[in-house]
């Protein structure tokens, strides 16, 4: 098949087995279907597969198609050379264990969202604006601000609630992200393009007695938790 340049250069450049598996067999057959990434190369998981293509930069485009046995399978292609985005050329940016140990001080240990303290190995550097909309903003160490160090549950909650994001499905547009809670928690003003707020609270080890205090309580005016502390600070405010 012929293959624009513009996509040909970025393909030079892929890094890592599973994308190159992905562009490799697009480049000899026109497509890839996910049945044939399970099949041929082990993907159990093909959309992973080929958001690994396109956060390479690479435009592809979903279709479906029927599998050996008739059913609805996903297809990926080449998508438009327009589309190419080459900031993100190599990929995402492996972080140095030094950078990570400076975001451990930086944020004492704790979640940018939650404020709750974890152990290490349970934070990740995570991109305030999505690597899919901003790419490598430059050497992380030049660059602190644009990372946070997240727990691995708020991670899983941040990528389902960017990627039902509008700015994420059409607008791709970095300023507004960086308004958006999951890139700033501490100043925003929409969660996902929705006008919303949120505060994360925990209680830990002699602050649980009061947590199951609020608990009785808004059990015994049939309310659940949330809505009563709400309704507790509502009237606090008023007064």
């Amino acid at each position: 098949m012929k293959i624009d340049l513009r996509i040909l250069e970025q393909l030079k450049k892929v890094r890592g087995k599973r994308p190159l598996a992905v562009v490799n067999h697009i480049v000899k057959h026109g497509f890839v279907t996910s049945q044939e990434l399970k099949d041929q190369y082990g993907y159990n998981h093909p959309p992973r597969a080929a958001r690994d293509v396109r956060e390479q930069g690479i435009p592809l485009v979903t279709d479906r198609t029927k599998g050996p046995d008739g059913r609805s399978v996903a297809l990926y292609r080449f998508g438009n050379p327009d589309d190419a985005e080459g900031h993100k050329i190599g990929g995402r940016r492996v972080f140095s264990k030094t950078f990570k140990l400076k975001m451990l001080d930086a944020q004492n240990g704790c979640c940018a969202i939650t404020g709750e303290r974890f152990e290490s190995r349970y934070l990740s550097v995570d991109h305030r604006v999505p690597y899919q909309i901003s790419g490598d903003t430059g050497d992380p160490e030049d660059n602190p601000g644009h990372f946070m160090l997240i727990s691995l549950p708020v991670q899983r909650q941040k990528s389902w609630s960017c990627e039902h994001c509008e700015n994420w499905m059409k607008t791709k547009n970095p300023a507004l992200c960086r308004r958006c809670f999951w890139a700033s928690p501490e100043n925003y003003d929409h969660i996902a393009m929705e006008k919303r707020r949120r505060i994360e609270v925990i209680w830990i080890g002699d602050e649980i007695s009061d947590y199951e205090a609020l608990l009785e309580l808004a059990r015994n005016y049939k309310k659940s938790l949330p809505l009563f502390i709400k309704e507790t600070l509502r009237g606090k405010i008023r007064d």
